[in-house]
């Protein structure tokens, strides 16, 4: 792990909170910053200690998009070596971490969440935001197109009309219009946002098992765009003959049972199955 300067990362509670910490500029996004995310998520999803992490903005912006205080967009640069240069473009680089992620992701979008601010969030399990929150996919007006992979995303998340009307306008909405598109899972109050966050983290990393977690998520992200269901039938198949038979499964019917709390015994980090499709793709 290298030195953070445009960001900031703590752990606590099995919960890491990675913030972008560029508040003068609005957290304006740049090469620096996406270097930062791609290894705090890393570093995230190794610890076995981190159950959920929690991105967010610090100031009164979320990320305003590239920082373009130099005149021209900042997307390309190996920097001074403290991390690895990317291997795709700023946003993608850190939206394509984020979905490899064995654990969830919450991102709790505060003031502005332009460009990059909305891209990234979308690869995020869960997106809260301010209830003055002004979202944007501005691309078309700056001359360029939609980066993070969010052409394959959003229409995911609201659908091919709303996602087009979005991306081809790139007219800035607020979050009721988010929300009601099924992009946000909530709305709150400014100065609750990040404890909503909190809470919603804290349900899971306190009521479930971590390797549940990471199957079901990649079992949704990479079955569902299929075109029959027959895969997931076949995977289904696999995981009940084999995750009822494991400690985890005991811990979940002996705490149901005797109604208490579980307490899980296995660790993401040598409790995924071999046998899952994605764990060869390295």
């Amino acid at each position: 792990m290298g030195s953070y300067q445009q960001i900031s990362y703590a752990v606590a509670d099995g919960i890491a909170t990675i913030t972008l910490d560029r508040p003068a500029s609005r957290n304006g996004y740049t090469v620096r910053m996406a270097q930062e995310l791609r290894d705090a998520f890393g570093r995230a999803d190794a610890d076995d200690d981190v159950r959920v992490a929690v991105l967010t903005g610090a100031g009164r912006d979320f990320c305003v998009g590239a920082d373009l205080s130099g005149g021209v967009f900042d997307v390309t640069g190996a920097g001074d070596g403290t991390f690895p240069p990317l291997d795709r473009e700023p946003a993608g680089a850190v939206s394509s971490r984020i979905y490899a992620m064995n654990k969830p992701v919450i991102a709790a979008l505060n003031g502005a969440a332009v460009g990059a601010g909305a891209t990234v969030p979308l690869a995020a399990d869960f997106r809260l935001a301010a209830t003055d929150s002004k979202l944007g996919f501005p691309f078309t007006r700056r001359g360029i197109a939609p980066e993070g992979g969010s052409s394959w995303f959003l229409p995911r998340l609201v659908g091919l009309s709303k996602a087009l009307d979005w991306l081809s306008t790139g007219r800035v909405f607020g979050a009721q219009e988010a929300l009601e598109a099924g992009l946000l899972r909530s709305v709150h109050e400014p100065d609750a946002l990040l404890d909503a966050a909190y809470d919603l983290a804290s349900e899971i990393a306190k009521h479930t098992a971590p390797v549940s977690v990471a199957i079901t998520r990649q079992m949704i992200y990479r079955m569902s765009p299929l075109g029959s269901p027959d895969s997931s039938y076949e995977l289904d198949t696999l995981l009940v003959a084999d995750l009822t038979q494991k400690p985890d499964a005991a811990e979940g019917v002996a705490s149901f049972i005797e109604k208490r709390a579980a307490e899980f015994p296995t660790a993401v980090s040598d409790g995924l199955p071999e046998y899952l499709p994605w764990e060869s793709e390295g």
